[in-house]
């Protein structure tokens, strides 16, 4: 019975490993397909979470509706930049040594095709915060409101149950952050942090205004799974929403750039993205990934 990654629905786990790899030039379609096979194996949905990109399933002689470039923006001293990979695969668990053995495990298994071009440690702040202090992912749709946001329905065997996702990596300026005052950082997110309450009277550029996604026409609903990262130079989040379909963000991203009334996000004042990709993440059947949409 054909049925969705389950990782996508659960709640964040306390750690976590984003894996982002390329084709290796020249590589075969027959290649690439064995990669995929053995990857097949290796996905459960709930420890791994895998998304293919659209420079991949453009070798497969694939077709996925909505699959698309990330959309790169340069405007008023915003640079949103589009860094596409071939295959991403997103790791959960509570234990790092496990995260590592199984990044090995797919390094090696994958090495016919692809290279691994990115690591990402991530892990869950509190509650599930952001290292600003703000909680993430607030307005998220629950129960079946989750599934109507996150997942594809409708298009047949193969489809239903896949999702789209799209990842990037924001880097904080969190000196920059903590220079605030505290109602300064509360109008930025528009967010009370001692209570997370929404400000009403916020300023538009505040994050929960430029974002609310009930305002958008059609609604922009997607199911956020971001988790704050950090190495010894840098630290910020790994966003992750997931949809239906790309459009839901893609509205939210150009919002936030001002691309349609002139007024940008006042989270660019601390933060900013350095990678930014969408990936396809095929639905399970029988326990490994559905791959029969690419004819494998």
């Amino acid at each position: 019975m054909a049925t969705f990654q389950s990782g996508i629905l659960a709640p964040v786990p306390p750690l976590a490993r984003h894996l982002f790899f390329s084709l290796q030039p020249g590589t075969p379609r027959a290649t690439a397909q064995a990669a995929l096979i053995a990857l097949t194996r290796r996905t459960d949905g709930e420890t791994t979470v895998t998304g293919l990109g659209a420079a991949l399933v453009a070798l497969l002689d694939g077709a996925i509706d909505g699959l698309q470039p990330f959309p790169g923006y340069e405007t008023a001293g915003i640079v949103i930049p589009s860094t596409p990979s071939a295959l991403w695969c997103w790791l959960r668990g509570d234990d790092r040594g496990e995260l590592l053995h199984c990044t090995r495990d797919l390094e090696q298994a994958l090495a016919p095709a692809f290279t691994l071009e990115r690591v990402v440690d991530a892990f869950r702040y509190g509650p599930g915060h952001d290292l600003t202090g703000y909680e993430d992912g607030t307005e998220n749709p629950v129960g079946d409101a989750a599934l109507a946001a996150a997942l594809v329905d409708g298009q047949g065997a193969g489809r239903d149950g896949a999702s789209f996702v799209a990842v990037q990596l924001w880097v904080h300026d969190l000196d920059r952050f903590s220079a605030m005052a505290d109602d300064q950082q509360d109008l930025a997110i528009g967010r009370r942090k001692t209570d997370n309450e929404e400000i009403e009277d916020a300023p538009a550029s505040a994050h929960v205004k430029r974002t609310a996604q009930e305002s958008f026409n059609p609604e922009a609903f997607v199911l956020r799974r971001s988790m704050p990262w950090a190495d010894a130079r840098e630290a910020g989040l790994v966003f992750v929403a997931f949809g239906r379909s790309v459009d839901a963000y893609a509205a939210q991203l150009r919002r936030m750039v001002g691309a349609e009334d002139g007024i940008r996000d006042a989270l660019f004042n601390f933060t900013r993205p350095v990678t930014g990709a969408y990936f396809w993440c095929p639905p399970m059947v029988d326990g490994c990934l559905d791959l029969r949409a690419l004819g494998l």
